[in-house]
């Protein structure tokens, strides 16, 4: 049996070569190469085995788990169970950058015919969509930041709502998180004066989520949530950015804790992206990815939105990767 001893280290969260390069140094007689190597949930964990031990019953799990605050690496025996699950994950995560060169990017103009079409020729709803779309960027969120993972307690999630549809999506993410076991506070400053919206938002209240008056400060966003959701603007955005919206993503300019963008990182041009804009950590891509996901330079990027009639695909030419399982969404880098 390998004795090993958890070991607290500090490397760049982006930085795989430096964790898997430092990995080795700290335990020279395990084997990368050898091991399971895959990509869970939490911001990166990787099972790794030792190269002498031949079966899968022998492996030794090692738990790394790699956040913005640097890496805890917990030693942990008995993983066959764990492991033989996450071997499937990592065959996924390898599939998953072929997939992501081969499926299309949308357009802005593409996309909203996309959107027409799935309301007037296929009879979907707004809130039909927009509460699949919801879903799908909760459950991302969860993937890429589990409870158990989170730094901060309680688990508290920023959701900043828009006055569009993308906001009302971020009103659905908000609720399931709250299933989910978060405690988001949502802040939506420009509420549109429609029923749907307003059923979204008695809904939140009802399940007790807190509304905020004001966008906190930089600083107060990083001392007391864990994620921020931002769910401001969609692919219909054009033009200039209007008060409170432009102070918004000044502030989130500044903050350190990661940021989960709904379709399109809020300010970006849909097909050019925006490189002086809000940089987030996670991009959820609803339906197909937009041109702008192509300058994503994030952690995660997941596709959401399982609900594409597969002749609206094809006439598109869209490509869509297969979703796994009955997963809502699909990782694509």
């Amino acid at each position: 049996m390998v004795r090993v001893r958890a070991v607290r280290v500090t490397v760049p969260p982006h930085s795989y070569r430096t964790f898997i390069s430092l990995l080795r140094n700290i335990f020279p007689e395990l084997s990368c190469k050898a091991g399971l190597c895959a990509v869970l949930r939490g911001s990166a964990e990787v099972l790794c085995g030792c190269r002498w031990m031949l079966g899968v019953r022998a492996l030794l799990g090692l738990g790394l788990l790699v956040t913005s605050r640097g890496v805890s690496v917990l030693a942990h025996q008995g993983a066959y169970a764990h492991a033989c699950e996450n071997t499937y994950r990592a065959s996924s995560a390898r599939q998953a950058c072929t997939m992501a060169n081969t499926i299309r990017y949308l357009g802005q103009e593409e996309a909203q015919r996309i959107d027409e079409e799935l309301f007037s020729e296929y009879s979907f709803s707004v809130d039909q969509l927009m509460e699949l779309a919801g879903l799908s960027c909760a459950t991302a969120v969860t993937k890429g930041y589990p409870l158990q993972a989170l730094i901060k307690s309680p688990p508290r999630v920023l959701v900043i709502c828009g006055p569009g549809n993308n906001g009302g999506d971020g009103l659905v993410c908000a609720r399931h998180l709250k299933l989910f076991g978060y405690e988001p506070a949502v802040l939506y400053p420009k509420r549109p004066n429609k029923q749907l919206f307003q059923n979204l938002t008695t809904q939140c209240e009802k399940m007790e989520i807190n509304f905020l008056s004001e966008m906190p400060e930089a600083d107060e966003i990083d001392e007391v949530y864990n994620v921020v959701v931002d769910a401001v603007f969609g692919f219909s955005f054009k033009g200039a950015v209007r008060e409170p919206f432009g102070g918004i993503l000044s502030t989130l300019k500044k903050v350190t804790v990661p940021i989960a963008s709904v379709d399109i990182p809020s300010g970006w041009d849909v097909e050019q992206g925006s490189p002086d804009g809000i940089q987030p950590d996670m991009l959820i891509s609803l339906t197909a990815p937009k041109k702008a996901a192509e300058h994503f330079k994030g952690r995660y990027h997941y596709l959401g939105g399982r609900f594409v009639p597969p002749a609206l695909e094809k006439k598109y030419d869209l490509r869509l990767p297969q979703y796994p399982g009955t997963e809502c969404v699909h990782q694509l880098n």
